[in-house]
């Protein structure tokens, strides 16, 4: 499993008259130890196996040397571990920790490493919707989708008596002539336009779509297929839209009224609805000269548009004077005022989305969702899957284990550098796989407590 390595010495500035010298003759050695806990979460929740069932294989099986579980998880586990780049397994596929969370110590042909290059991960990650004749892995979109939903149910012991979906799109900003390539204004970029769907920490869908279009296009059927399927396990749940005004739209609004389901989104602030709030506006002002600070005050009233809307809904009006100047905002809510007032409503439920943002970021930037390079937007969804199936795992691993820690709350970034970049000698003999962790590694309390409960949620 090692890979061949320059074994000449190399010389360092000696320290108390001792010579300081560095080799590469340590033999088999990992700087990602801790990533056994990612394969321990892996086994109490099921993820990449599951991942796995939603591929097909027509290969031949005889000349088949890595099965499409062990390519699934190579490429889930190494964005957990840091490695976004399929040009990473050419080395990650001499490592002993890959070959263990693969489960498969050595390769049946002589000639190929335990896990597998970036040659036939490439293949994983062009595979069609239908098997070809240059493309023998097939996926199931629908069922990938389904998996999202499956493992956020599956997190809950207990159904909630309510829950909240949070909304938003964002920018991935390409930067070659990729499928579906569109230059967006506000983001003054060429891009997509992935729409993601959360529940708190949990990511129930990230949808790639192109950038030519609205923020809410697609929504509808999005959010009625995690609805349905939620339903099914929890029909007494109350469901919670929360968006951003680019969600506003009659279509999304009208199908929440239909279905049960109820919404808080930002509702973009025009003259009309300006001069609705205006003597809330001016009270906020003069409160704000006596006070010398912001001030805000709020105002609760029916609405509709004049053309686009096909009923009066419920709108919080938020009358805002800051750094000397008025910043109104609004909201349209099905929630009536009896449930939530309109102070409550804008300061602690809608402002609350942008917690959001935070999980979008962990994602983009620390699981790599928005390395979408490859030449079709299939691929691309792909490789957004695979990211938001590790962000998924990591999510896992923070709630199994790390609740009594002080990961608690951590990113995905820190989990990763403080939990996960661990160097270990690793020995192998007939009866045991041993990892020499280093001995002064600083967060050992918080290792031995995950992989206390990592053992006891496998144990049940």
């Amino acid at each position: 499993m090692q890979a061949d390595c320059i074994t000449d010495a190399f010389g360092f500035a000696p320290i108390e008259k001792r010579k300081v010298v560095a080799c590469f003759d340590g033999g088999a050695m990992t700087s990602d130890a801790g990533g056994l806990l990612l394969g321990a979460a892996d086994r109490a929740v099921g993820l990449v196996d599951r991942l796995a069932q939603c591929f097909a294989d027509a290969r031949r099986p005889e000349l088949i040397e890595h099965e499409v579980r062990t390519l699934v998880g190579q490429r889930v586990f190494a964005l957990a571990l840091g490695y976004e780049d399929l040009i990473d397994h050419d080395v990650l596929r001499h490592d002993p920790v890959m070959a263990l969370l693969a489960g498969k110590l050595e390769a049946r042909r002589k000639d190929c490493a335990p896990v597998a290059g970036k040659s036939t991960l490439n293949r994983l990650e062009l595979s069609t919707s239908a098997v070809t004749r240059y493309h023998k892995i097939s996926h199931d979109a629908e069922a990938i989708e389904r998996l999202f939903v499956d493992l956020f149910i599956e997190a809950h012991r207990q159904p909630p008596k309510q829950i909240v979906l949070d909304l938003d799109a964002t920018d991935d900003p390409l930067h070659g002539h990729q499928e579906g390539r569109f230059f967006h204004g506000y983001y003054d970029c060429y891009c997509y336009l992935p729409l993601y769907v959360f529940c708190g920490r949990h990511l129930l869908a990230a949808k790639l779509r192109r950038a030519n279009i609205d923020a809410s296009a697609g929504a509808v059927a999005e959010v009625a297929r995690i609805v349905a399927q939620i339903r099914r396990h929890w029909p007494e749940v109350r469901v919670l839209l929360r968006a951003d005004s680019g969600f506003a739209r009659e279509e999304l609004m009208a199908w929440c009224e239909s279905n049960r389901v109820d919404y808080v989104f930002g509702l973009a602030r025009n003259v009309r609805l300006v001069a609705e709030i205006a003597a809330e506006l001016e009270q906020a002002a003069a409160e704000s000269r006596h006070t010398l600070r912001p001030a805000r005050c709020f105002k609760d009233f029916m609405w509709t548009t004049r053309d686009s809307w096909s009923r009066r809904r419920r709108v919080v009006g938020k009358a805002e004077h800051t750094a000397g100047k008025a910043n109104p905002r609004f909201v349209v809510t099905s929630l009536t005022q009896d449930e939530c007032g309109a102070r409550y409503l804008y300061e602690e439920l809608y402002c609350a989305r942008g917690e959001m943002e935070n999980r979008i970021k962990e994602c983009q930037a620390d699981l790599f969702a928005d390395r979408t390079s490859t030449a079709t937007m299939r691929a691309n969804q792909l490789r957004l899957w695979f990211a938001s199936m590790a962000y998924v795992l990591m999510c896992a691993l923070r709630r199994i284990a790390l609740q009594h820690t002080q990961f608690a709350k951590a990113t995905c970034a820190t989990i990763r550098l403080k939990l996960f970049k661990i160097g270990a000698l690793v020995r192998v003999s007939i009866r045991r796989i041993s990892l020499a962790m280093a001995s002064g590694y600083p967060y050992q309390r918080d290792f031995a407590l995950a992989h206390a409960q990592l053992i006891g949620a496998a144990a049940h």
